[in-house]
């Protein structure tokens, strides 16, 4: 890999925090207000597509704005999985904006430019750290987002949405500067860097019991990751408006959690030191625990948000799984994962807003028998509960393929089984909604002529299923920098 010295990175992070401004001076105009998210959007999403080829061909792009500490730079770095991440967030970013429109308006929702900003602002803490040089970078932005989402949790304003928020940052604070802060503190006091390298920075000064003890204090650390037992802030979220449900589990807060678990593993701890120790069993385990646990709750919940809260505790957890495993396939299908499933589950989250916004309705028992009149909506929900799953033609059957095959090459079957209990879960938890939504012989409350919610509210979770598909049969530039990602890790053997 070949480093380039470029200011495409600082860009691509500013591009939706310079469109704040005109977001708020915009307020009274709806049409000029949402142009500027939309401007925002795309030239941010635009900006990261054109590094992609210079990826591609083996470079690094680079860009240090200022020197924090001794040796340590506020500095941004552009590689395969942080272009990776990057491409999912900015584009569905856009899909987001569109959906928020339709939801928003029709509800006819409060501060809704408060709202638009601080969405803005989350972006631009996503972007920045999926392009973090080092370990200070990314945790000042994950912070950022942090702080920048706790306003979209707390939106309504209400007693239960105070209460939730609250919970919501201090899961999440407590993480951060309770376990993830005193872990950057003692690793770089012993190595004297926190920048990140294909082969880890630890060197042999650390005992296997230090390594252990900064490895739990980091994952766990990174709460928004939503491993258990650090993963209650997760559902009590879901009191935000949707669009935001969809941001917090698709886009933005979740993803950045299990993209700073993975940068952790591969670039501070390094897969072969690892393995060497025998200790990404330990992480596996916890996943796994997470894993068939969350799939057991999901079971349980009514409130269609609920169920699809639980059951992204246990997608993320699928990819720390594949990390933790240190097999190439388990570390390619749990960097693939984080793609397919948020094109799956945010069809699922918008699928769930689009019939509030239409019924008013939120719970499972209440819509049996809707598939007649928002086929539409209906079908985007069953495409993606099959990403989600992991059943073809969807993307999501592809991270799991690889993801069972990860655990074959590295010798853990019973990991293997847990993959194919929880998926069995993953359709029964999915499955029923679906097919009473279209076969339910009872009465029901709903219309037999189609009656979907607004265009755009619709349109977009056609986009995101659609796409779904796509992937299954052309996952392209992920795929490939998926396998850079793990060729990079490996030195290409």
């Amino acid at each position: 890999m070949s480093l380039i010295l470029s200011i495409k990175p600082l860009f691509a992070v500013l591009a939706s925090a310079l469109a704040v401004p005109g977001i708020i001076s915009s307020g009274k105009s709806q049409n000029f207000r949402e142009s500027w998210t939309f401007a925002g959007a795309i030239i941010k999403f635009l900006i990261i597509a054109s590094m992609v080829p210079a990826i591609i061909s083996g470079k690094e792009l680079y860009y240090s704005i200022a020197e924090i500490l001794p040796g340590i730079y506020f500095a941004f770095k552009v590689d395969s999985f942080g272009i990776f991440f990057a491409l999912v967030a900015g584009f569905l970013w856009i899909i987001t904006s569109a959906y928020s429109i339709g939801y928003m308006r029709t509800l006819k929702e409060h501060s809704q430019t408060r709202y638009f900003a601080f969405f803005a602002l989350s972006l631009f803490a996503t972007i920045g750290a999926a392009f973090a040089a080092n370990l200070l970078t990314l945790y000042i932005f994950y912070e950022i987002l942090s702080l920048s989402t706790y306003p979209l949790v707390a939106h309504h304003q209400d007693e239960k949405s105070k209460i939730s928020s609250r919970k919501y940052l201090g899961y999440l604070l407590f993480g951060s500067v309770g376990l993830a802060l005193p872990a950057m503190i003692w690793i770089q006091m012993k190595t004297g860097t926190l920048d990140f390298s294909t082969n880890g920075i630890l060197t042999g000064d650390f005992s296997k019991a230090e390594i252990i003890i900064l490895l739990l204090m980091l994952v766990f650390g990174f709460a928004k990751a939503g491993i258990m037992p650090l993963h209650s802030w997760l559902p009590a979220a879901m009191v935000a408006p949707t669009p935001v449900s969809a941001l917090l589990h698709a886009v933005a807060v979740v993803k950045v959690g299990v993209f700073c678990v993975v940068k952790v593993i591969t670039g501070v701890f390094g897969v072969k030191l690892l393995a060497h120790l025998d200790i990404g069993i330990i992480i596996a385990w916890i996943a796994s625990f997470t894993i068939i646990t969350s799939s057991l709750i999901a079971l349980t919940q009514d409130e269609l948000k609920r169920r699809l809260a639980f059951s992204t505790i246990g997608q993320l957890s699928y990819i720390v799984l594949g990390i933790a495993l240190l097999s190439p396939y388990g570390i390619k299908g749990g960097v693939l994962h984080i793609a397919m499933h948020a094109f799956g589950k945010i069809t699922l989250f918008f699928c769930a807003g689009a019939i509030f916004v239409k019924t008013g309705k939120k719970y499972i028992s209440q819509i049996k028998g809707i598939g007649r009149q928002m086929p539409f909506t209906m079908g985007a929900f069953f495409i993606g509960s099959l990403s989600v799953i992991g059943l073809p033609p969807c993307g999501g059957f592809l991270s799991k393929w690889s993801l069972l095959l990860g655990t074959i090459q590295s010798g853990q079957t019973a990991f293997l089984i847990v993959l194919l209990v929880s998926s069995i879960l993953n359709a029964a938890y999915f499955l029923p909604i679906v097919y009473n939504a279209f076969f339910y012989k009872e009465k029901s409350d709903f219309k037999d002529e189609i009656d979907e919610a607004p265009m755009f509210c619709v349109v977009p979770l056609v986009i995101t299923a659609v796409i779904s598909v796509f992937l299954f049969f052309y996952p392209g530039v992920f795929n490939t920098l998926a396998d850079m990602f793990v060729n990079s890790i490996y030195g290409g053997s």
